[in-house]
């Protein structure tokens, strides 16, 4: 497991929740919808996990529609979060 990455998410909730609610390939407007959050939000945590390499975008080339995935970081993050809860 990657600490520095673990840590990064852990310190905002907002992130940690995106991470939790990525059970399986999810559009921007899924997540805002699931976890009752403004756009802008998820949005900025899509962002910064994305730049963290802890989530992966699959459509990067889209303007809309793009889908998100955890990479193999987000997964075991995933996982610990789980455990700690």
């Amino acid at each position: 497991m990657n600490y520095e990455k673990y840590g990064f998410v852990v310190s905002a909730p907002n992130r940690k929740r995106v991470i939790l609610a990525l059970d399986k390939e999810k559009t921007p407007s899924e997540l805002t919808a699931e976890l009752k959050m403004q756009d802008a939000n998820v949005s900025r945590a899509l962002t910064e996990l994305t730049d963290a390499g802890i989530v992966r975008c699959l459509t990067p080339d889209n303007k809309r529609g793009r889908i998100y995935v955890l990479s193999k970081d987000g997964v075991e993050i995933r996982k610990r979060l789980q455990v700690s809860k």
